[in-house]
C-alpha cells in the first residue's frame, strides 16, 4: 500500500545556483521489507527539482515522525510563528 499525502517545492528561489529548488513528498507505505513488511511508515522524500528518483526517502515510525513534527513545531516558535 502507498498513499499521498502532499508535496510541494520548497521555498526557495529557482535562480540560486547554488541552492537549488527541492522537492518534498509525505506519503504512507507498508511495503518497506527492512522496516517490517505490511507495517506503516511515513514516508519523507526530499530531492532537487526535476531530479526525480536521485532524492533521500525516509521511512518514518510514528514516534520519530512526532519528533520531526516537533522539531518544526519547535523551529516555527523560534521564529515567532504559531506551529499549527
Amino acid at each position: 500500500m502507498r498513499r499521498s499525502i502532499d508535496d510541494a517545492l520548497d521555498d526557495h528561489p529557482a535562480d540560486d545556483d547554488e541552492r537549488p529548488p527541492v522537492s518534498w513528498a509525505v506519503a504512507l507505505s507498508d511495503d518497506c521489507d527492512a522496516c517490517g513488511m505490511g507495517e506503516l511508515r511515513v514516508v519523507l522524500t526530499m530531492e532537487e527539482s526535476g531530479r526525480a528518483g536521485y532524492g533521500i526517502v525516509a521511512h518514518l515510525g510514528p514516534g520519530t515522525a512526532r519528533r520531526l513534527r516537533g522539531a518544526i513545531g519547535d523551529a516555527l516558535r523560534e521564529i515567532g510563528e504559531d506551529p499549527g
